[in-house]
């Protein structure tokens, strides 16, 4: 078809008939792709409106709306707008307030099976610094529901491809920050695709892509800040416990889902650029921390051993060596295997180099068997570029202290270094 062919369909995503609007959305999907001639049509007419936002053309208007519609078409409609959301104007009227909401709303109901798709767009948009500074003051209107999997019902979620609960739930809704929200959803989703039964599954989607939104966010000093902030357990139950949030994302470190693991690296290495973080990263989930400026106190995250686990390899270290190692880390059976994606490999030295800056960070890897590891690792590490980074390292852990190396400054680290390219990559499908 030529582009003004396609362009004739364009009037038809709007047409009464659901059948009609799906096949006219069958008929240009193929289109959106970055490397598709035609794409240009979705495009045409998209115009920057400073302080007002982006207006938006009747191609991208239609396809925010059609994502509402039933499934099949919904269905594509994300996906278009997945391909299509590479564009910067495309991206800020995704990221408008309205489809914001519904977007957001619609990865946390537990029911929405297009939600990984929503996860896709929602880790393209927050590429861009202000969407993901947005989503940190983001809130959603929910209801509480104890019939639902998760114990709420996001109120603007409600679509074609995802129906409201009947009975519908009862009392006044109310304004919860989205962060916290998709943290746990995000949390909930890990064991999906190991669960063969539907009915066990918390949710329908995975939610693995919401790992790249995290690391967005994670980007800016003040979005990694909301990582290190004592905030409530349970976002629902503010009078539950507390905790950081970072502590929540470790246990994915070891994830079969490349995704998955390769964004919670990310925001691991983010969150260690402010080094008053340091002491409560690296301390055990026994003892309570606070996180300067804030004086507030949280079990500490204990993260070390999560980054040392996908490094180590099936290696037998004698005694004195094993007894330096976290306890996670003792006695890995002779099957344990290294992470394999060496992008994910060079995003642990680095984090590992980042709490090399403070003199307690230093100290504690060396007396928890980090050389060891890395050591270890290095013989087997067939990448230039990661081999050159475990040397920097090892020279951070060899080197003697003077009293000069033994103070440790406040605030961040300067990032205009930082070598981590894949956190605002762009999902195409």
């Amino acid at each position: 078809m030529s582009a003004e062919q396609l362009r004739e369909l364009l009037p038809f995503l709007r047409d009464k008939n659901p059948q009609v609007r799906q096949i006219a959305l069958q008929n240009l999907l193929g289109h959106t792709p970055k490397e598709a001639p035609s794409r240009s049509i979705f495009l045409a007419g998209l115009r920057g409106g400073g302080l007002l936002g982006t207006q938006d053309n009747d191609a991208i208007r239609d396809l925010k709306i059609l994502c509402r519609d039933h499934l099949a078409a919904a269905h594509d409609a994300f996906r278009a707008l997945v391909n299509l959301s590479d564009d910067p104007l495309v991206s800020s009227s995704l990221s408008e307030p309205s489809f914001l909401n519904f977007l957001v709303s619609y990865i946390l109901n537990p029911n929405a099976i297009l939600a990984d798709l929503a996860s896709m767009i929602l880790s393209n948009i927050t590429s861009t610094a202000s969407t993901a500074t947005a989503l940190l003051t983001l809130k959603v209107s929910v209801l509480p529901d104890p019939t639902s999997s998760v114990g709420y019902y996001p109120t603007q979620s409600r679509s074609g491809s995802c129906a409201a609960p009947v009975p519908y739930p009862a009392g006044e809704p109310q304004n919860v920050l989205a962060l916290p929200l998709l943290l746990d959803a995000f949390i909930q989703g890990a064991s999906v695709d190991d669960e063969d039964d539907p009915d066990k599954r918390l949710r329908k989607a995975s939610l693995h892509f919401l790992s790249s939104v995290f690391a967005n966010i994670s980007i800016t000093p003040v979005g990694r800040m909301y990582y290190l902030t004592a905030r409530p357990t349970n976002p629902l139950k503010t009078e539950e416990g507390l905790e950081y949030p970072l502590a929540k994302l470790l246990v994915f470190t070891e994830h079969k889902d490349t995704i998955r693991r390769g964004g919670v690296a990310s925001t691991i290495k983010h969150c260690a650029f402010h080094k008053p973080a340091h002491c409560a990263m690296l301390s055990p989930d026994t003892e309570k921390v606070a996180i300067p400026p804030s004086d507030v106190e949280a079990p500490g995250v204990g993260m070390l051993p999560y980054l040392l686990l996908p490094l180590a390899g099936p290696e037998e270290y004698d005694l004195e060596e094993q007894e330096k190692l976290p306890e996670a880390l003792q006695f890995l059976p002779p099957t344990k295997q290294r992470e394999v994606d060496p992008v994910i490999r060079l995003t642990h030295i680095e984090t590992l180099l980042l709490l090399c800056t403070t003199y307690r960070g230093r100290e504690h890897l060396r007396s928890h068997g980090v050389y060891e590891v890395v050591r270890a690792l290095h013989n087997s590490e067939k990448d230039d570029k990661i081999s050159e980074y475990i040397v920097r390292l090892v020279a951070f852990l060899k080197r003697d202290e003077a009293p000069e190396t033994m103070k440790d400054d406040e605030g961040d680290i300067d990032v205009s270094h930082d070598s981590d390219g894949e956190d605002s990559q762009i999902v195409e499908i």
